[in-house]
């Protein structure tokens, strides 16, 4: 990382087409401006970082209602499944006939 101490009104340029100039100083706190061509994003970090968890929250909540709303959510969510071990009750031939026990 390259640390720099500029004044009021100094600059620094990012390559050719960026240039981030120090605009006043509030107190604690440094203005800064910022000229950049508009295909090139600005943005402030502590946003990024809002969006990417939220899209990460977002994701996660997504495959959770996937499984849950699947047909085979509750196999796929890790519950124990006795599946093609047998049929089904309704299914059976002695459950049609009653002479069948």
């Amino acid at each position: 990382m390259l640390v720099l101490t500029r004044r009021p009104g100094q600059s620094i340029r990012i390559g050719p087409n960026v240039e981030v100039r120090v605009v006043r100083l509030e107190g604690d706190r440094v203005v800064l401006g910022i000229a950049a061509p508009r295909h090139v994003a600005v943005v402030r970090s502590e946003l990024i970082e809002e969006v990417t968890g939220e899209l990460r929250e977002a994701s996660d909540t997504r495959a959770r209602l996937r499984v849950m709303l699947s047909p085979h959510g509750s196999e796929a969510a890790g519950s124990l499944s006795v599946a093609g071990l047998a049929e089904p009750t309704a299914n059976r031939p002695e459950d049609d006939d009653p002479n069948i026990a």
